[in-house]
């Protein structure tokens, strides 16, 4: 059987498996979110601010990956930010952590078949352009995959998206130009730029660093791209904020520790909940 043609197995599997998982989902909660966060390292307690919430724990989401690593909960929340329903992970699960692509893909597929139009994703990221500062708030403007893979390699399901997705605005542009608007108004200072993803679990190395410099990366880390592809490959409107945690390696002459992205994710998360309660009642009314 052909690749083309092979809908039956893997791809309609998955289909499958993350209705299964949605439909749990919905019969915990009378909300129906149109808008989802990814909440990255430090990050997910935005989360535990919701009106009405309903917290999910991963473990008992039908084929949920759980994470493993500090910062990162593990629950999924839906609830209300004013009048918005919104769902959100606090954390998500990483390729570093020995989970195939499609396990870390899966809560994204989840939430598509949730009825998900939108999504926010955030990370913790290191700085490679000088211009950004430890816990500054950064637009992703584009990505590099350097991951060395794909979650869409194998067999394509057409009810997930085409065989081929258009990757030329894989960060909505709209949704970057209101974001900087309402910043701006908070006198909340944001930058833009280019997200680097690659495995890890290991820091890059000066030398990496400078390669990344080189073509063109303003900042590393280790997720959200997969996360992005997929969601993309559903149609879903992405709109993706780096907090810079750490200057990247060589950039200061000190070593690098996870201890430092979690202690700065939480002196920002002040200012990032303030953006993130302006940015999600216009992404509520472009869905409109």
């Amino acid at each position: 059987m052909s690749p083309s043609r092979s809908k039956g197995s893997a791809g309609s599997d998955e289909f499958a498996k993350a209705g299964r998982a949605a439909k749990f989902i919905l019969s915990k909660t009378k909300l129906r979110p149109k808008i989802a966060l990814v909440l990255g390292s430090g990050l997910g307690a935005f989360a535990d601010e919701f009106a009405n919430a309903t917290q999910i724990p991963y473990g008992k989401i039908p084929g949920f990956p759980r994470s493993t690593i500090e910062g990162h909960a593990g629950c999924l929340v839906i609830g209300k930010v004013g009048d918005v329903p919104v769902a959100a992970m606090q954390g998500r699960v990483h390729f570093y952590e020995g989970y195939p692509l499609k396990d870390v893909v899966f809560p994204m597929r989840v939430l598509g078949r949730l009825g998900i139009r939108s999504a926010i994703l955030t990370n913790a990221a290191g700085a490679i352009n000088l211009d950004f500062n430890q816990g500054a708030l950064v637009l992703i403007r584009d990505h590099m995959n350097l991951q060395g893979s794909n979650p869409l390699i194998g067999p394509n399901d057409e009810r997930f998206g085409p065989r081929f997705p258009d990757m030329s605005q894989a960060y909505y542009r709209s949704y970057r130009e209101f974001t900087r608007i309402e910043a701006e108004r908070l006198g909340i200072p944001i930058h833009e730029g280019i997200y680097a993803a690659l495995t890890g679990p290991s820091f890059e190395t000066p030398a990496e660093i400078r390669h990344f410099k080189t073509i063109g990366a303003d900042m590393v880390g280790m997720s959200t791209v997969p996360e992005v592809i997929v969601a993309r490959h559903m149609g879903l409107r992405v709109l993706g904020i780096s907090c810079i945690t750490n200057m990247a390696a060589g950039i200061l002459d000190q070593p690098l520790n996870h201890e430092e992205v979690l202690e700065t994710g939480e002196r920002v998360r002040t200012q990032f909940v303030a953006l993130l309660r302006a940015v999600i009642p216009r992404i509520a009314a472009d869905l409109q």
